[in-house]
């Protein structure tokens, strides 16, 4: 075999390993292109998430004045244990308490994910002045009205509690009522929900309650 033959076959052999090289580095290029394009699972949870956990100002609002509104009623339903009569109103306090204490928790949870204040408790009741989502809340009892509940025992205390309580309720489901019709942030879309159904069925509990009083 010739030298010329030699050289021929080796440039040959040298092209067809490069060529080889060339085509193995764009089907990866594609490859990759082609997950960067469509997006793994990783990349589609953290959409999912992030649509999940979008919220707007009306959900900061609704946490922000909800939560002091809560606080009232735990306050007023604390007082039932030793000054009511009906054990049907003591009853209905304990319920409160333990449906609206849990809903404080996860508010606040939801407005401290947010960077947003969290109303403080023991806040003044009728002005919260400075606190965002305070002004236009409904329903809520002005000091007097709970100086007076607070002085009241028996059956004095039922009536008043059921007329004070009525008021505080609408005043709760009309805030949850603009929650769902303009929120963005679905879990609080939903305790608005739970909101109003839950304290609807109360008011009429309580309506039937005055009216056998």
């Amino acid at each position: 075999m010739t030298t010329r033959t030699l050289t021929r076959r080796a440039a040959l052999l040298a092209v067809t390993a490069t060529a080889s090289l060339a085509l193995a580095a764009c089907g990866g290029s594609d490859d990759g292109a082609a997950h960067a394009g469509h997006g793994g699972p990783a990349s589609t949870a953290a959409s999912a998430t992030a649509t999940a956990g979008t919220h707007n100002a009306q959900d900061v609002s609704f946490a922000q004045g909800m939560i002091p509104h809560h606080q009232q009623a735990l306050e007023m339903a604390k007082l039932a244990d030793g000054r009511a009569s009906s054990a049907r109103v003591k009853d209905l306090a304990a319920r409160i308490e333990k449906a609206q204490d849990p809903e404080i928790r996860t508010m606040t949870g939801w407005l401290t994910a947010w960077g947003e204040q969290v109303p403080m408790a023991g806040m003044d009741h009728s002005g919260h002045a400075g606190m965002t989502g305070m002004t236009g809340m409904t329903g809520m009892m002005s000091d007097g009205d709970m100086a007076a509940l607070k002085k009241a025992s028996g059956a004095d205390f039922d009536r008043k509690f059921l007329s004070l309580m009525v008021e505080h309720h609408r005043g709760a489901v009309e805030m949850a009522g603009t929650e769902k019709a303009k929120g963005a942030y679905g879990p609080a879309r939903t305790m608005a929900g739970d909101i109003v159904g839950a304290q609807n069925a109360e008011i009429q509990e309580m309506k039937r309650l005055l009216g056998g009083s």
